[in-house]
């Protein structure tokens, strides 16, 4: 009845025998007369879901997760991830080779700093690393002469012997109706952001395509093509792509506005910029430290900057935000269809994570429009769910039982890209459950009814999220919101709410709201609705005023919620967003699940 089409569920972690491949790295590291290697988990264009091309860190480690960074020297390797995955590393890795670290706690360079020798070389792919980061490196190993040895090819590339090719995703044109505005209007604007550089060397393949209104399939489930671009403050850009990505009907689409190369180009046409003395803005979020450098040695001058477009893009016009309401009306139909369905057959017995997760893309494909999904979705009961990025796989599945369960999923759609997460239990709710659940959900009212000035930042509204479990001594390991694009990344810059959220918010930018708690070894709980930056008029106010607008539609388990910890305020408000949610959604559901919605978004 169900199937996921869009995603698999097979463990293609690449263990393989990381303990020989450590040691096969090693030896070549000693071949080059080098001490370490650094191995990021990142591509060209440091982007979060990268090609498997690009996978290097799981082949050589095993670890899975979207962020992470392993250095390796020659007696001992150490492996570090975020708060999001402290618990995954530990079940994905051989301890024995690489120590898990937080990297809250104990950064790469200060670790390197304490283990490498004085004198030590390590090297590093530039390609894969920016100036940024190989800066901030340097600075901390300076004390004991350790030097950073840029390496012409990526040592790791060679020993691996089947490593997937290059991608080669159709490139598609986006259509001005959910673009919202021409690549002409686009270009001209970022021009004015260049000032007195020659031009803006575009990293990032998110805001190339932005910027010249394209999409395409080089990563997995984020509609992107992986390219470099040079905007000149004066005649056509040069896009850097693999012309096997281009038909003919693009191609001349994009020849009227722009100059086509190939990828093997861009060095040679920054030797000859060099060579000018030209001044050119490169990403420094993004930027391949190979690049700059490439620049600077061949004489010119290289200014690290932000992408000219990273903001513009943030900044939904009227036309991408009308987009991202629909698509959130016809996604909450779907998610609520299969909430309703889970309500009936979880009791029953015999739903696991894997056939929970292709029922709710089912219900997504059904509805006509679904391109992909926006990520893999983490359908995760009991002790998995306590698993902030768990992906189920064939190896992982369990069977659904009495407990809790977290599905946090999202799909692309051309007119908007969706993320939510929904936590329900089946069976009874303990109290303890319901208490976490419900402060959980305090902190998600308080983001999603905040009024703040103009100027103020995610890191400014983070606590908000987080009073009430603080108020109980607990406290979640993730921020608390990231930015989404218009069919594009459903994780976006700059925007964020997060400790380390410092851009200030604006109208128009679409954000998460998903505060959390986990419970190592037994549950977690998390509660996403995506958010759309607005302006508040307040009689008598002094400074201008924004809050959110809340886009995500679907109900929350109201067997979960213990009032009594909830003020009038909030309660006022998880009522009224539920009347709305079965206003909108009703009529787009069957007979069925519109009974369910009618009891599943009652008054509390």
């Amino acid at each position: 009845m169900f199937e996921a089409k869009f995603q698999t569920f097979i463990d293609d972690a690449m263990r393989g025998d990381s303990a020989a491949r450590l040691k096969a790295l090693r030896a070549e590291l000693k071949r080059q007369g080098l001490d370490g290697f650094l191995v990021p988990r990142a591509d060209a264009h440091q982007n979060e879901y990268v090609p498997k091309c690009a996978e290097r860190l799981a082949w050589l480690t095993g670890f899975t997760g979207s962020a992470g960074f392993a250095v390796v020297l020659e007696k001992e390797a150490a492996l570090f991830v975020d708060g999001r995955y402290v618990i995954q590393v530990r079940g994905e890795i051989d301890a024995k080779l690489f120590k898990p670290l937080d990297i809250a706690e104990t950064t790469p360079a200060a670790w390197l700093s304490g283990h490498a020798r004085e004198g030590a070389r390590i090297g590093y792919d530039p390609w894969v690393h920016t100036s940024t980061q190989i800066e901030r490196f340097g600075k901390i190993l300076a004390e004991r002469k350790i030097e950073l040895v840029p390496l012409d090819a990526n040592p790791i590339d060679a020993l691996w012997v089947d490593r997937p090719a290059e991608p080669k995703g159709a490139v598609a044109i986006h259509p001005a109706r959910y673009a919202g505005a021409s690549a002409g209007a686009k270009i001209k604007k970022l021009r004015a952001a260049l000032k007195d550089a020659d031009a803006a060397l575009m990293s990032d393949p998110h805001a190339i395509c932005w910027a010249f209104n394209i999409r395409g399939a080089d990563v997995a489930h984020t509609p992107i093509a992986l390219c470099f671009a040079l905007l000149p403050k004066d005649g056509a850009p040069a896009l850097y792509i693999d012309d096997a990505k281009l038909s003919p009907k693009v191609r001349a689409a994009l020849e009227k506005f722009l100059t086509l190369k190939t990828p093997e180009d861009l060095v040679e046409d920054l030797v000859q910029a060099g060579k000018r003395g030209a001044t050119i803005l490169f990403d420094s979020a993004t930027a391949p430290a190979k690049l700059v450098e490439t620049l600077r040695a061949a004489g010119g001058k290289p200014r690290l900057a932000d992408d000219p477009a990273t903001l513009p893009k943030a900044i939904k016009n009227e036309r991408e935000l009308e987009g991202a309401r629909e698509a959130h009306i016809r996604d909450g139909a779907a998610l609520t269809r299969f909430l309703a369905w889970f309500s009936e057959a979880a009791p029953k017995g015999g739903l696991t994570e894997i056939s929970a997760a292709e029922a709710l893309e089912t219900f997504r494909r059904e509805n006509g429009d679904l391109r992909d999904i926006s990520f893999p979705t983490i359908s995760a009961f009991g002790e998995h769910a306590a698993i902030p990025h768990y992906r189920v796989t064939e190896t992982s599945n369990l069977k659904i039982g009495r407990g809790v369960y977290l599905v946090d999923s999202g799909a692309q759609y051309l007119d908007g890209t969706t993320d939510v997460t929904r936590t329900v239990v089946v069976g009874p709710a303990s109290k303890q459950l319901r208490e976490h659940f419900t402060r959980v959900l305090k902190g998600h009212i308080a983001i999603a009814r905040a009024v703040f000035p103009k100027g103020v930042s995610g890191a400014q509204l983070d606590a908000f999220a987080r009073r009430a479990l603080w108020e109980a001594g607990l406290d979640f390991d993730h921020g608390t919101g990231h930015g989404v694009g218009a069919y594009l990344s459903v994780h976006e810059g700059p925007q964020r709410i997060s400790k380390l959220g410092t851009t200030p918010l604006q109208p128009g930018m679409i954000l998460s709201n998903e505060p959390g708690y986990y419970r190592a070894g037994a549950y977690g709980v998390r509660l996403e609705n995506l958010v759309i930056v607005e302006r508040r008029e307040i009689k008598g106010a002094e400074r201008e005023m924004y809050g959110f607008e809340t886009i995500t539609l679907a109900p929350f388990d109201l067997n979960c919620v213990e009032p009594k910890l909830l003020s009038p305020e909030e309660i006022g408000w998880l009522n009224a967003y539920h009347a709305r949610v079965r206003k909108i959604l009703s009529p787009l559901v069957d007979a069925k699940t519109r009974k369910w919605l009618r009891e599943a978004t009652t008054s509390v």
